[in-house]
């Protein structure tokens, strides 16, 4: 007997979804608003105390670290919703750039261009590798996510201090930090438009096709998608997969940026990107998220680093802000899904 084919609709035709949708959609506008509200509350508080915070070089600086956070947080979405947490993403990071930096370093005869377009694909193949291995083992071996991602932080980080020496990678075709650093209009980084590109596509995925309907249904309930006839094991590889992806992307973009393969480069940043999604109101038990929320989380994280650059609180602090940022986002969210649950 073959298994009935189930299409995006029928895991939200359920009464109970329905009598619900209004509400939820609701919640999450309320949720939006309240992260743009935080946001500019951001922007006026360090617009008054930082030295220069609206500037052109400031902005510039905001949206670089944002192109970042928005990719990795994207990736770290979708893993989010599926029930799981890649903590291996910034390790990818490095991995991807080192990858990508030596590949081109040895093939620096075949051309600028050659070189580049080979040290990308090296790149990408990496973060798909790295990807691929972490779904495999989530899906089909069923490794809890925290302990394989875990894992495959530190292979990528020690295989990428091994491919370098431990030391940064500098003889990589200085044309790719050309195509890096554009910036259009001078308020514009190509990086930040690259990002918001990625994060379109990442939209259209997650609201506009199966796939998407899947991912969110695999982390409301597995056992109830796996009865509705889902492939969930499909599901949850691509997930791994789309996340590997991205990361590599990220990690060659950084190595456009500061035209160098350091071991070092996405150090931490699953940490930031994991905030980002937080902070966006999504629920680390699966199932619940947005894309825009994961933007703004993005955001608030941009400006609360520059912020406190141009605010000239130091270093060591900043973290300590980011914390109880992400801290106080939880709790709070927390503290209104008991209030709803209890009206």
């Amino acid at each position: 007997m073959s298994t009935p084919t189930i299409q995006s609709t029928d895991l939200a035709a359920t009464p109970a979804a329905s009598s619900g949708s209004g509400n939820s959609r609701t919640v999450s506008l309320a949720r939006q608003l309240s992260l743009a509200g935080v946001f500019a509350a951001f922007v006026v508080v360090f617009a008054i105390t930082g030295n220069g915070f609206l500037s052109q070089q400031t902005w510039n600086s905001t949206t670089q670290y944002a192109s970042e956070f928005l990719i990795l947080g994207a990736a770290q979405t979708f893993v989010i919703l599926s029930g799981g947490i890649d903590l291996s993403v910034g390790a990818i990071v490095g991995l991807s750039g080192v990858c990508g930096a030596w590949t081109m370093a040895h093939t620096a005869s075949l051309g600028a261009g050659m070189s580049i377009t080979a040290g990308v694909l090296v790149g990408l193949a990496v973060g798909l590798a790295v990807g691929t291995l972490n779904g495999f083992l989530v899906a089909y071996i069923r490794i809890t996510p925290f302990i394989v991602t875990l894992g495959t932080l530190g292979i990528c980080a020690g295989l990428a201090n091994v491919i370098s020496g431990g030391a940064p990678i500098t003889n990589v075709p200085s044309q790719i930090g050309t195509i890096a650093n554009r910036n259009i209009a001078g308020w514009l980084p190509a990086l930040f438009i690259v990002a918001l590109v990625l994060f379109g596509y990442g939209g259209w995925l997650l609201r506009g096709t199966r796939f998407g309907t899947h991912v969110r249904a695999v982390g409301s309930s597995l056992s109830s998608s796996r009865e509705a006839g889902v492939a969930y094991r499909s599901v949850l590889l691509r997930v791994y997969m789309l996340s590997g992806v991205l990361s590599a992307i990220a990690g060659i973009l950084l190595l456009g940026q500061f035209v160098i393969g350091s071991p070092l480069t996405g150090a931490n940043d699953e940490l930031n990107a994991i905030a980002a999604v937080v902070i966006g109101g999504a629920s680390l038990a699966g199932g619940r998220g947005t894309l825009l929320g994961t933007f703004f989380g993005a955001f608030i994280i941009s400006v609360l680093v520059t912020g406190l650059i141009a605010s000239h609180v130091p270093a060591f602090w900043q973290g300590v802000v980011v914390g109880l940022v992400i801290i106080t986002a939880v709790a709070i969210d927390q503290i209104k899904d008991r209030s709803r649950r209890e009206i």
